[in-house]
């Protein structure tokens, strides 16, 4: 059973994302620290789903994203693209989801252990962008 101090930290870091005051390292540390195993992030309806390792699961919504759908194809390319300028402070959460979905991302996992994320097109292709230093 997920206690309340854990749904905190999951709620905190979904509205903290959307508000764009938190970094994506600093919610992998506390989604870390509270057991998170991954999380799974629908585009279309602003949901994260977080799964721990005992079953327990916890679902967010974002509120006050922009409505927007995915392009047809994925672009690897432009996921990449994306990544590396929200990880070199260039842009933020909004732009960064924005750029995300103009490159086809209707979907993404991230694994906190496996130290990566997985963008999903809605054609069911999928790009792997590792943490950095993982690999």
């Amino acid at each position: 059973m997920i206690d309340q101090k854990t749904i905190e930290v999951l709620e905190e870091c979904s509205e903290r994302s959307a508000n764009e005051t938190i970094t994506f390292p600093e919610v992998v540390q506390k989604l870390s620290s509270v057991g998170v195993d991954f999380y799974y992030a629908d585009l279309y309806q602003h949901l994260r789903i977080y799964y721990f390792p005992n079953g327990d699961v916890h679902t967010t919504k974002s509120e006050g994203l922009e409505p927007r759908v995915p392009a047809v194809i994925l672009s690897g390319d432009g996921v990449s693209a994306a990544v590396k300028r929200i990880q070199r402070g260039e842009t933020k959460y909004r732009t960064f989801l924005r750029e995300i979905l103009d490159a086809g991302t209707a979907t993404y996992s991230v694994y906190i252990s496996g130290k990566r994320a997985v963008y999903t097109g809605r054609q069911g292709d999928a790009y792997t962008e590792w943490f950095p230093g993982a690999r």
